[in-house]
């Protein structure tokens, strides 16, 4: 079975509220994670709260793409360049949905 490459990591320190630290080692404790230990379980928070900010970022991204007048009518323009297409995908994803149906 091949290994895991080692991930390069640093050592740190964190200040906690004791209130936070102790619901966290109940959770790890109490196997309600995939945590081995306290430490393993704040890496997975953290990755998941930097995941959950680069999602946002690319939400506003987007947002920002909704107000801007050059994009909207470019996007308008290749909706209709790809219009006939769409409904020929369309009609030939139901046929095959009716056809599958009729056949049970």
């Amino acid at each position: 079975m091949p290994r895991k490459r080692a991930v390069p990591k640093i050592q740190t320190t964190l200040r906690l509220p004791r209130a936070l630290h102790d619901q966290a080692k109940k959770f790890v404790e109490a196997s309600g994670t995939n945590a081995q230990n306290l430490n393993d379980f704040i890496v997975a928070a953290l990755r998941a709260y930097v995941k959950l900010l680069e999602r946002r970022q690319i939400d506003a991204a987007f947002a920002g793409m909704a107000e801007d007048a050059n994009h909207r009518r470019e996007a308008q323009l290749i909706a209709e360049e790809f219009e006939q297409s769409d409904w020929e995908a369309l009609e030939l994803a139901e046929k095959q949905s009716v056809s599958a149906d009729a056949s049970r």
